[in-house]
């Protein structure tokens, strides 16, 4: 099969990934083999293929949204059959015995593996992903539209629960790329009024062009107090201009693997008055299959750009530089 890798011994630069010929994986006692439909492109990628997050593997495959058939079982398997569809998502396995997954909070596993990242990933043909975690995926859309969701979707309606966003809220967006256009169409059926700052024009018009009552620059306050907000680029400027924006009781949600920094602020007029920030880390297995049957309820299709894996580096670029609205997709 054809894949995409990342060489840690290799330079990192604007073209990291090396599309290799490779045998095509064979599944373990409780893993599917998937043949990959499509595989969107997320900031982590970046961050792995800038070496931003310290390397696990010498090499390795990245892309964690994939949509893919299962093309063969493993030895243990009978949760699924041969020719279904499924997703795998960036949390890729847990070790179900640590104290955080004993209180099922999975997201927080201390023995966590992440795909695309500590096992291989979706920038190929064929994929090998653990069964229990695989998402059901509807058989309708294109493959290409169901990719965003199973990352960009999932981690983003995550962070709307991790803010405690309520029905009619007023709540803030901070960037408005992958993650933020597919929030948005979820808190339009909450009713929610929705405050997007952002940089770069095309992303300010696509907000209002999906119904934002009010649009402004990247660390622009709305104007009016938000009950909460959920900041996705990873500017720790951001996160403040987030914060600045909450009435008193307000929450941040800082949906963010990386964050470059938190600049020093002022504790009086920024979080006194029971004002919270919160990181959103990972997603669980709920969070998916929620968000999946409520993205198919409500006929969410994301806005895509669709790269060949032979393209797979430009796509990252065109991520990276905010060159595409929407979500990037890598098919094979």
């Amino acid at each position: 099969m054809r894949a995409a890798v990342l060489h840690q011994t290799g330079s990192i630069g604007t073209r990291p990934l090396h599309i290799e010929d490779l045998p095509v994986p064979e599944p373990g006692p409780d893993q599917v083999l998937l043949k990959v439909e499509a595989c969107g492109v997320c900031r982590t990628d970046l961050h792995i293929t800038a070496g931003e997050l310290p390397p696990l593997r010498d090499s390795v495959t990245p892309g964690h949204q994939i949509v893919g058939r299962v093309e063969r079982l493993g030895a243990h398997v009978s949760s699924i059959q041969v020719g279904a569809r499924a997703g795998v998502s960036w949390l890729g396995g847990t070790d179900g015995t640590c104290l955080l997954c004993r209180k099922n909070r999975e997201n927080l596993c201390d023995h966590p593996t992440y795909t695309g990242y500590s096992v291989n990933g979706g920038y190929a043909e064929y994929a090998v992903a653990r069964a229990d975690f695989l998402i059901a995926l509807p058989e309708g859309p294109d493959a290409t539209h169901l990719a965003p969701l199973l990352c960009a979707g999932i981690i983003g309606f995550r962070s709307l629960r991790v803010a405690e966003v309520a029905e009619n809220d007023r709540v803030g967006l901070f960037g408005f790329g992958a993650s933020a256009h597919l929030a948005i169409e979820v808190l339009k059926t909450w009713n929610c009024e929705v405050y997007v700052s952002t940089r770069g024009e095309s992303h300010r018009q696509l907000a209002r062009s999906l119904g934002a009552t009010w649009v402004g620059d990247d660390t622009e306050r709305p104007p009016v107090p938000l009950d909460c907000a959920v900041t996705f680029a990873p500017s720790g400027d951001v996160v403040l201009a987030a914060l600045a924006s909450l009435r008193k009781g307000g929450i941040v949600a800082i949906n963010a693997i990386h964050l470059d920094r938190i600049p020093q602020f002022d504790y009086d007029s920024l979080l006194w008055g029971e004002r919270q920030l919160r990181s959103v880390t990972n997603m669980t297995r709920q969070d998916g299959r929620d968000f999946v049957e409520l993205a198919t309820q409500l006929g969410i299709r994301p806005r895509t750009t669709v790269f060949r894996l032979d393209a797979v580096n430009d796509a990252l670029l065109a991520v990276a530089n905010d060159a595409i609205d929407g979500a990037a997709v890598v098919i094979p």
